[in-house]
């Protein structure tokens, strides 16, 4: 077993868990969080904006207030700019949205910043946002180490107030909630997991300098998180298990260098692809054909299929037929083809009962497609190994490891817990958020989430969220939804201040109509026989429900643009 003690990560030592238990207690999952801070911070924040929250739809925030004029300030849980890639620092974390979309439309940082991957990696990403920082100066309007425990709204003098857990007060008119989609980790409630001795790590709480060479090493989950984990750590392990209910359809990333040169010849061309990008459904500026899958020949379709695979990406799922999430004989047709080129790589027949069943576990393309690089040569490697808990699932940990259901024990050096994030509401329903009745929004979003265009909520006077539920969210890429997202707000302030406003929020009718116009589309597709964290089905007693516009980025902002014109569904207070 590995010798245990703290781990630096970030902002010091941090207990890990395991036989020595540095605070007297039960081992712990790790899971980092802001320090409390050693002083008492007493310095009035004020703005017309606060915004909470500093990874990408923050970032966008501060920028574009500024640029109408406004005052804004920033309050970030972590200390430095990044939001998730800030925190998610575990072996292969990158993102799956390629260079040149996932950055930021901001020309200042657009003409002075190149990327050295197709598909750039946390490290690299932190990079960019420091460099974000540096051409903005974003720094001199931001409060770092500063969680967000208690928001407030003041009726007599209409304004929010915000405190954090390490003592700032903020003020604002404006509240912007830029808390992002999958920040707040979940760790299922494991039997026995406190006797466990060796180490337990969350992916999106990853201590730094980890290696797992020389160890056993236990990983449960099979998502994108999953997914790039593998990769590197069955590379490095003695050995490594793989528990998991059901497995993810992984897309060829087909990743690559990406040259200075050429991105210079790119950039001159950059407007114009992030503006198609902004009229497109997912921020990708390609489109399904005009046809369904069996609208053609086997021979054509083939040939399409593999003109998608090879170019990478999303290409396979976004690029291709436009009936594959409608159409269950159409959607087994693209299953089957996918299981093909894996099956290529993954020869392992009783591991391609795992990974690639004959008959597919669920509809393809209804719950996230990670992508990958090596991923199936990696789980073919006689050091790696799968355990089916659709089979024999985990009855509990136990001191060296732990046991399954068909009363097998796995002793394990380390456990890795990718077992993913409360999504879409977590964050949101965890920093004290109330009403202008007082009531909390964990409280009211318990029966379900509820807001209006995925922008506001009733009860919550000035207040905005970005990345946020029921919006195009999960199924876009990040920064274009952001930026369509975020802009919207700001001109709606813009307007509100024009018209002399001094409040306002959306109808409870709104909310409603909303949500069933939301459902509405699900209608005769296959996404809700799915559970997946796109519903909320992955946290025990959480309503499932839809909490995504699958209409696509160009239709929801003509909507949301819609609904500004005369201030449909809202109520404005001048």
């Amino acid at each position: 077993m590995a010798t245990n003690g703290t781990t630096d990560f970030l902002d010091g030592a941090v207990p890990v868990a395991g036989d020595v238990k540095p605070d007297g207690g039960a081992p712990k999952v790790q899971e980092f969080t802001a320090p409390a801070g050693s002083a008492k911070n007493t310095e009035l924040i004020e703005s017309d904006v606060l915004v909470v929250g500093a990874g990408f739809s923050g970032i966008t925030a501060i920028d574009r207030f500024r640029r109408k004029g406004m005052t804004v300030k920033c309050i970030e849980s972590g200390d430095d700019f990044g939001g998730v890639w800030y925190w998610n620092r575990y072996p292969g974390a990158r993102v799956d949205s390629e260079a040149p979309f996932y950055q930021l439309n901001i020309p200042e940082v657009v003409k002075t910043w190149n990327f050295s991957e197709r598909f750039p990696d946390h490290r690299e990403l932190r990079r960019y946002m420091a460099h974000i920082d540096k051409t903005l100066d974003l720094r001199k309007d931001t409060y770092f180490n500063a969680r967000v425990n208690d928001c407030a709204w003041d009726e007599e003098s209409k304004r929010w107030t915000v405190k954090t857990l390490q003592g700032h007060t903020a003020k604002a008119k404006y509240l912007v909630l830029a808390t992002g989609l999958l920040h707040q980790t979940y760790t299922p409630d494991f039997p026995g997991l406190k006797d466990y001795k060796g180490e337990v790590y969350h992916s999106g709480a990853w201590p730094e300098n980890w290696s797992a060479k020389g160890k056993k090493v236990g990983l449960i989950g099979a998502g994108a998180t999953a997914v790039q984990i593998t990769q590197e750590i069955g590379k490095e392990a003695d050995e490594l298990t793989v528990f998991l209910r059901r497995p993810s359809y992984c897309l060829a990333m087909k990743q690559r260098d990406m040259t200075v040169a050429e991105q210079k010849q790119l950039k001159p061309f950059l407007q114009a692809l992030f503006k198609a990008g902004r009229e497109s459904r997912a921020g990708f500026p390609n489109a399904p054909f005009d046809v369904g899958v069996q609208d053609v020949s086997a021979k054509e379709r083939e040939q399409s299929f593999n003109d998608a695979w090879e170019a990478g990406g999303f290409q396979f799922q976004l690029g291709t037929y436009n009936d594959v999430a409608i159409n269950p004989e159409s959607n087994k047709i693209i299953y089957d083809y996918w299981r093909k080129r894996v099956c290529e790589r993954l020869t392992d027949p009783e591991k391609q009962k795992i990974m690639a069943p004959e008959k597919a576990p669920y509809y393809f393309g209804t719950k996230r497609n990670p992508l990958e690089q090596d991923y199936y040569e990696v789980l073919n490697q006689s050091n790696v190994h799968l355990h089916d808990l659709s089979v024999a699932a985990l009855d509990t940990f136990t001191p060296t490891g732990l046991r399954t259901a068909d009363n097998q024990s796995h002793d394990f050096d380390a456990v890795v817990l990718a077992t993913g994030f409360d999504s879409f509401s977590g964050s949101l329903t965890r920093m004290g958020l109330k009403n202008s009745d007082g009531v909390d929004l964990k409280d009211i979003w318990n029966s379900g989430v509820r807001t209006y265009l995925g922008l506001t909520m009733a009860g919550f006077p000035n207040c905005f969220m970005a990345y946020s539920p029921q919006a195009p969210t999960a199924l876009s890429n990040g920064p274009t939804i952001i930026e369509a997202q975020v802009e919207s707000i700001v001109d709606m302030i813009v307007k509100l201040e024009s018209e002399g406003a001094t409040k306002i929020e959306a109808k409870r009718s709104a909310e409603e109509e909303w949500k069933s116009h939301l459902d509405g589309m699900l209608d005769h597709t296959l996404f809700p026989f799915t559970d997946s964290w796109w519903n909320g089905s992955n946290i025990p007693g959480k309503k499932k429900e839809n909490m995504s516009y699958i209409g696509g980025i160009d239709n929801y902002e003509k909507e949301v643009r819609g609904a500004m014109e005369g201030w449909r569904g809202f109520k404005v207070v001048v």
